[in-house]
């Protein structure tokens, strides 16, 4: 790879290209940069400004926020899917680590339209992260709301997690391979994928491009609290009804008896390798090893 840096902080750091000219170099002390112009932010198989960096005992992910309204798409891609071709808004992750794992950055950021946000964590980190969208927050960051995946009204979710509906991107690493997945178990709020980087093994990307609130069925929809009837997030069946034939509970404990659903086949068509239910597991689990990842929201 091209430009070889060493960051203080230990470790190497690369930057990849596609395409672009003049790439920006970064220094390992900046927490934030902004995708350079004409960069595509394309969720497929390549990412494309990733940054990697590796030691010991750390691990990197890339949060990319997508916001330039432009599809990349080819033709056959778009075939049975619709893309949100309207992420030109600020959004704020948050991340919930693993029981007894400090939270990263202290669990929650913002982070603005086209924007990538560095995030450094230990091996053997796990947990998720998920887009929280309309928030609002005052100085301190301790008071606020979100329209969805909100945690307590405050901007660093300090060991929270984010009420629900909301696309999950989850994480186990060094177990000893990594795991990670797109969840919609929980609904969803905003189009999310994974792309590793620099790892061995299958290390597939995960896309969840689609934009599941335009085709939401009725009875799972969650509306904004603006008075114009916008869909912001779709409830997952278990979280809309609560019954056990949904949430895979009770009698439907396994997956031999929880089966998909028609509301989880909603789900499963918009995103293919998103997890649609509890036990979607043989289409919905990757592994790879000694990766990085880029997140990439909308």
């Amino acid at each position: 790879m091209d430009n070889v840096l060493k960051p203080k902080g230990g470790g190497w750091l690369f930057e990849t290209r596609n395409d672009f000219p003049e790439a920006r170099k970064f220094p390992s002390s900046s927490g934030k940069r902004t995708r350079e112009e004409g960069v595509s932010c394309s969720w497929r198989g390549v990412v494309t400004e990733m940054a990697r960096i590796r030691g010991v005992d750390v691990m990197k992910l890339e949060v990319i926020r997508c916001g330039d309204g432009v599809s990349d798409a080819t033709p056959e891609e778009k075939l049975g899917s619709r893309r949100n071709t309207e992420c030109n808004e600020t959004i704020w992750p948050g991340i919930l680590s693993g029981a007894g794992i400090p939270p990263l950055m202290n669990g929650g950021f913002q982070l603005k339209p086209q924007e990538i946000t560095t995030v450094v964590g230990p091996t053997g980190w796990s947990g998720r992260f998920w887009a929280r969208t309309g928030c609002n927050f005052d100085h301190s960051g301790e008071q606020g709301n979100c329209t969805t995946g909100d945690c307590g009204g405050h901007l660093e979710c300090g060991g929270r997690g984010g009420v629900p509906p909301a696309s999950l991107a989850e994480f186990t690493l060094d177990s000893p391979e990594d795991f990670y997945d797109v969840s919609l178990v929980d609904g969803f709020n905003l189009p999310v994928s994974l792309v590793p980087s620099g790892g061995s093994g299958n290390c597939s990307a995960v896309n969840c491009t689609s934009n599941l609130n335009l085709d939401c069925p009725e009875k799972l929809q969650v509306k904004g609290n603006n008075n114009s009837g916008e869909v912001v997030a779709c409830e997952s069946a278990c979280l809309a009804f609560g019954e056990a034939e949904y949430c895979c509970t009770g009698e439907y404990n396994s997956p031999g008896v929880c089966k998909p659903t028609n509301y989880s086949e909603v789900f499963k068509k918009a995103c293919p390798t998103a997890y649609s239910y509890p036990y979607d597991d043989a289409t919905s689990t990757f592994t790879c090893k000694g990766a990085n990842y880029s997140i990439i929201f909308c």
